[in-house]
């Protein structure tokens, strides 16, 4: 392949990641996909039923990579997940305090881009306060800190740390037939719980949430397949065309905002250029804008007051901090990474959880103390 088809071929998987992440920001700005939603459900109101749009979305991811991998189109050592070191403090670490902010910013980084799209001048300052901190957390202070720390406390596998390459090592399986065992395995009982959930079973709760899995294989599916070069002509070595980490990567936003806030300012550096992480940002908020614009959903939203502001402000701080240290967001780790059976992500999932389980408590707490608060006020105004 020469120099020239291959920066053509990179220039279609640009175009296929923005064409994709349009598609999912309209499908999340339509149905109302949200992690942090859905975790305030159950907590608050007992109502699990878009918990259960989520379980859809990672079990039809689950088995879709696994069907992928397969077919030898993309295999788990392949991805940026890829790692013989199972960083299971980070992803704890990372995942609860990523969880915990997701709650004061009012949704996920995925989620805040969508309100970008609606109109939601709030969701901008998260989104670049996330990002800021994210870069920090990749390459600047917070990052040496991360590096001296949870980083440094790991369990060396011996091999690429996914249930697949586990199994396939334990059960002297073949990489096709282990990925293919164990997506079944996590991917099934998802799907089984998620048509225990009542809500889930109408058409449109279930079909957004299957959509939503299907973006992410098809992202996998764009990147580890179609911009999958066996020799680069000028490194001679195998390569995945247009990605921040030079293997196959889906959807994640945590890292992904940080990298898009330094190629804006330094766009001059020739050095800087456009992946699939980057284009998936305003990919986002297109598809969301264009939703917005046609339900007439679109309108200027701004601060409530200091306290308001002063929460975003504090949950996009850990946002940001949390999604890199765990290697990726709500979406990054708990569709995309659950979906390469990473044993990092089976970890972060679950502190993400916990963290916004956490979260929740705190608000309602908060809310209950105010309105104490309020309460001899108002009758001092009755008398």
């Amino acid at each position: 392949m020469e120099s020239a088809d291959v920066s053509s071929l990179a220039r279609a998987v640009l175009w296929g990641a923005f064409a994709l992440a349009a598609c999912f920001g309209a499908l999340v700005r339509w149905s109302g996909f949200c992690t942090m939603g859905a975790v305030s459900d159950a907590v608050v109101l007992g109502d699990r039923t878009r918990l259960g749009q989520w379980a859809i979305a990672t079990g039809v991811a689950v088995l879709g990579f696994a069907a992928l991998s397969a077919a030898g189109i993309v295999g788990a050592a392949q991805t940026l997940y890829a790692t013989p070191r199972w960083l299971w403090l980070s992803g704890l670490a990372g995942g609860t305090v990523f969880g915990f902010g997701m709650v004061l910013s009012s949704g996920c980084i995925s989620k805040a881009l969508v309100r970008v799209g609606g109109g939601n001048l709030k969701a901008v300052v998260v989104v670049v306060v996330a990002a800021v901190a994210g870069f920090a957390t990749l390459k600047g202070i917070t990052a040496v800190l991360r590096a001296r720390t949870v980083d440094l406390v790991a369990v060396d596998m011996g091999r690429n740390a996914d249930l697949a390459s586990w199994l396939s090592a334990q059960a002297q399986l073949a990489p096709g037939a282990a990925a293919l065992l164990a997506g079944v395995a996590v991917g099934l009982p998802l799907l089984a719980w998620a048509a225990w959930q009542g809500g889930v079973r109408s058409a449109p709760v279930a079909g957004a949430g299957a959509g939503i899995g299907l973006l992410v294989i098809a992202m996998w599916l764009l990147t580890g397949g179609v911009g999958h070069v066996a020799e680069h002509p000028e490194t001679l070595q195998e390569a995945w065309l247009a990605t921040n980490t030079g293997r196959a990567e889906a959807f994640s936003f945590a890292g992904p905002i940080a990298y898009a806030l330094d190629w804006l300012l330094f766009f001059s550096d020739a050095n800087k250029r456009l992946t699939v992480g980057i284009v998936s940002v305003p990919g986002v908020i297109a598809g969301s804008a264009a939703v917005a614009l046609l339900r007439g959903e679109f309108r200027w939203e701004g601060f409530a007051g200091t306290a308001d502001l002063g929460h975003h402000l504090a949950g996009a701080l850990l946002m940001g901090i949390g999604g890199v240290t765990a290697f990726g967001c709500s979406i990054g780790q708990g569709v995309s990474g659950l979906a390469t059976l990473s044993l990092t992500s089976f970890v972060a999932v679950p502190a993400m959880l916990a963290g916004a389980v956490l979260g929740v408590r705190y608000q309602t707490w908060r809310i209950d103390r105010d309105e104490a608060r309020a309460a001899p006020t108002l009758r001092d105004q009755v008398a």
